[in-house]
């Protein structure tokens, strides 16, 4: 994969622009984090080079002056609204985020609660972090937000939430995925530290939509495409325009905010220390583009990932036909076809010649190899395993796996586990290849290679098994399917 962005210079400047903006404010700073601290797949997969921890190595140089707050919407706790890219609910990354968090030394302060109504999972979830000795506040929904200014800002908006107390000049406000309510949390916060006698500030720290690239730029695209299902939209920031004559990029909920922080730094200061949306970003991530070439070509290929999961998301009861909609919108937009990923007319070239599905994955140097159904294993086991001995020099018709191992398997699977299908998915292909290489140095030298397949392209002919998709997952190969199961059943396990 070419590198199109330099990691170490983003993270000396955005580190030195945050310190900067909060000398600005007087020495305290809420600073709203958009997208994802740890596992950003999304920005690592637009933007090669950046890598998925890189707004953690850049907080880490700032960890002795910073505490996290983690902000999580009670609805969607309610919901148990799943993270996709991990393929856990909300509440549970929070709990992941915050183990993450302590385990590299950085302070999590607390939880808030936002748009609290006494929901039942929220109430629970609230009592499991308290006992285990986690602060939790709640923050309430606010009539007319947002933009009843007046109201919003008054004792019966912000101040009717609960005050986050925090101990450290940099807070930095987190949450497990959008729409967790992390602006609201910081203008409240503000609101109430003026109650008792700080001043202090508020920026974002948002990656995308970066301000200083076209609003048609594929990076800034593939963010559009990312959020369809919150219905976000990528727009000029008319604010900085008024203010400057200059163009640059924001999205709608942050334009549609701007007068609410206005307000609100107008009732603390007298007057708003910004004249636009783009003003309150700390983002940098446009400056350490080296390759835009580069990351054109990725965006575009992560466009065409979004629909396809939206549609999958759809034929599953996941997503509604607004967001497939959209999608098609923006690839048509862009110009994008299925021609632009090579690995969807291979899987479909290869399951029309067997007569089943079949799963196509791309190496690092341009390589297709595939993956039919067989006797023995499943399409997403054999392509997987095809993938690393083609990464190993191993012929793929060589044998690697003994029958002693495999039999076992089978035989745990159909006569102790009740299955019916005694081919192996591909974590349990993998798990007798592991066996294997105990005492075979082939073997071993191809399960070596499997940390190569991160990063590479793969379709499938059908939707696949949780299961199978997550070893996609966990093994960073980027997935798409058609959206159809293999059987016309209703239910798919």
């Amino acid at each position: 994969m070419r590198i199109g962005f330099d990691h170490d210079k983003y993270t000396a400047m955005q580190s030195q622009h945050i310190l900067e903006r909060i000398d600005e404010f007087g020495g305290k700073l809420y600073l709203e984090l958009g997208g994802k601290l740890f596992d950003d797949y999304h920005a690592s997969r637009v933007l090669p080079g950046f890598r998925p921890d890189s707004k953690m190595s850049m907080l880490l140089n700032l960890k002795d002056q910073a505490e996290l707050v983690i902000a999580i919407n009670a609805d969607d706790i309610e919901k148990s609204k799943v993270r996709g890219d991990l393929g856990i609910t909300y509440d549970a990354d929070v709990l992941r985020l915050i183990d993450s968090f302590r385990g590299i030394g950085l302070y999590v302060g607390s939880v808030v609660m936002t748009r609290w109504q006494e929901q039942r999972a929220a109430v629970h979830f609230k009592q499991l972090l308290e006992s285990v000795g986690v602060k939790v506040y709640r923050h309430f929904p606010i009539e007319g937000y947002p933009y009843s200014v007046k109201h919003i800002v008054s004792d019966e908006g912000f101040g009717r939430n609960e005050y986050i107390e925090t101990s450290r000049p940099l807070v930095l406000v987190t949450a497990p995925g959008p729409g967790s309510g992390k602006m609201a949390t910081c203008l409240s916060q503000l609101y109430q530290e003026h109650q008792r006698g700080v001043n202090a500030g508020y920026a974002k720290f948002e990656t995308f939509p970066i301000w200083n690239l076209p609003l048609t730029h594929p990076v800034n695209v593939a963010y559009e495409a990312a959020t369809a299902d919150l219905d976000d939209v990528n727009m000029i920031d008319p604010f900085h325009l008024e203010a400057y004559g200059v163009t640059t990029v924001n999205y709608n909920r942050d334009v549609e905010i701007f007068p609410v922080l206005n307000a609100l730094f107008e009732y603390i200061y007298g007057q708003s220390p910004y004249k636009s949306p783009t003003d309150m970003g700390v983002n940098m991530v446009g400056k350490c583009i080296v390759d835009d070439d580069a990351c054109r070509a990725a965006a575009r290929q992560e466009i065409i990932r979004r629909y396809y999961a939206a549609q999958c998301g759809l034929r599953q009861g996941k997503a509604e036909s607004a967001e497939v909609q959209k999608l098609e919108l923006l690839m048509r937009k862009m110009g994008l076809t299925d021609d632009e990923r090579p690995v969807i007319a291979a899987a479909r070239r290869r399951a029309n010649e067997t007569g089943a599905p079949a799963i196509a994955i791309q190496l690092a140097d341009g390589q297709i190899i595939t993956g039919k159904t067989s006797d023995l294993m499943g399409p997403s086991a054999a392509a997987v395993l095809n993938a690393a001995k083609a990464l190993g020099g191993i012929e793929k018709k060589a044998h690697l796996i003994s029958p002693s191992v495999i039999e076992p398997i089978q035989t745990l699977k159909c006569d102790y586990l009740g299955n019916h299908n005694p081919r192996l998915h591909s974590d349990e292909i993998l798990l007798a290849l592991s066996i294997c290489a105990a005492t075979d140095p082939a073997a071993a030298n191809v399960m070596s290679q499997l940390k190569k397949l991160a990063g590479c392209e793969a379709h499938s002919t059908v939707i696949l098994s949780p299961v199978d998709e997550n070893i996609f997952r966990r093994l960073k190969i980027n997935l798409t399917c058609d959206p159809h199961y293999q059987t016309q059943k209703l239910y798919h396990p």
